[in-house]
């Protein structure tokens, strides 16, 4: 277990929801409220959150979504460990976290959703001497091809999986869905300010379908000034839904018997 002198205690979502990270190692940034923001769930479905740090997604989500029940699987132990306890002190009852390796061991499955935000650093980068902020930063050559079929295994027919990558990735990534059996693959840029090249996008799409890709107008983060726009400022602070990506929700079905192995 952390020390407590080794975590800073902050908030998320203008405060509504008191979170816990390492002072140092990884911190989170903007990716996993803007993940949260994109899942298509309703109560009572289940989600999967792969690779969840402390807990910071399945908090946001949960916080916009009363009612879901899911798991974060991490594989740092202490972070975890943390999650477990940021999980408990927002009271979040039906979530729980795995201390695992992913795909190797996965959650009981079926789940309507999963989401990641997966390691995408060089991975003949320099490995950091601590652990947890290596894990959660420096990517393997087999990733994205590894999280996004073994989120393909968890999921029911029609589920969704939603990915916060850097651009430089979605060729790869859209290859991968589809040949892992996705289908409706929808992009979704995030532009630093108006003008400028987008650097970070949602990609989301749902298993067993054929619907055609979408590119959707996504969103402008900054003002000029360096402020946060109203509309980024909603889904930061007031934990608002991204706005398009809602339309398409995935419908609630009955739960198939569908094996995870």
């Amino acid at each position: 277990m952390a020390h407590p002198s080794d975590l800073s205690h902050d908030t998320l979502l203008g405060g509504r929801i008191a979170y816990s990270q390492f002072r140092i190692g990884y911190r989170t940034g903007l990716e996993p409220v803007l993940m949260a923001a994109a899942v298509p769930a309703r109560a009572p479905q289940r989600v999967a959150e792969i690779g969840c740090g402390a807990g910071a997604g399945l908090l946001c989500l949960s916080q916009r979504i009363a009612g879901l029940t899911g798991t974060g699987v991490e594989q740092n132990a202490e972070t975890a460990t943390l999650a477990r306890q940021n999980l408990s002190a927002n009271a979040r009852d039906g979530l729980t976290i795995l201390n695992a390796r992913f795909p190797e061991t996965l959650p009981d499955g079926p789940f309507d959703h999963c989401f990641a935000n997966p390691p995408w650093h060089d991975p003949d980068g320099t490995a950091s001497v601590i652990e947890r902020r290596d894990l959660a930063r420096r990517a393997q050559p087999d990733t994205l091809k590894l999280w996004i079929r073994g989120s393909a295994r968890l999921l029911r027919h029609k589920g969704s999986l939603t990915l916060a990558l850097p651009v430089s990735l979605m060729a790869a990534a859209i290859t991968q869905l589809t040949e892992s059996g996705f289908g409706g693959v929808t992009t979704y840029p995030f532009w630093p300010k108006a003008g400028r090249e987008a650097r970070i996008l949602l990609l989301q799409a749902r298993y067993g379908v054929r619907s055609p890709a979408r590119l959707l107008p996504g969103m402008i983060l900054h003002e000029e000034d360096g402020s946060f726009t109203a509309q980024a400022r909603a889904v930061l602070e007031e934990g608002a839904a991204l706005p398009g990506l809602q339309e398409a929700r995935v419908p609630l079905e009955p739960r198939r018997g569908r094996s995870v192995t």
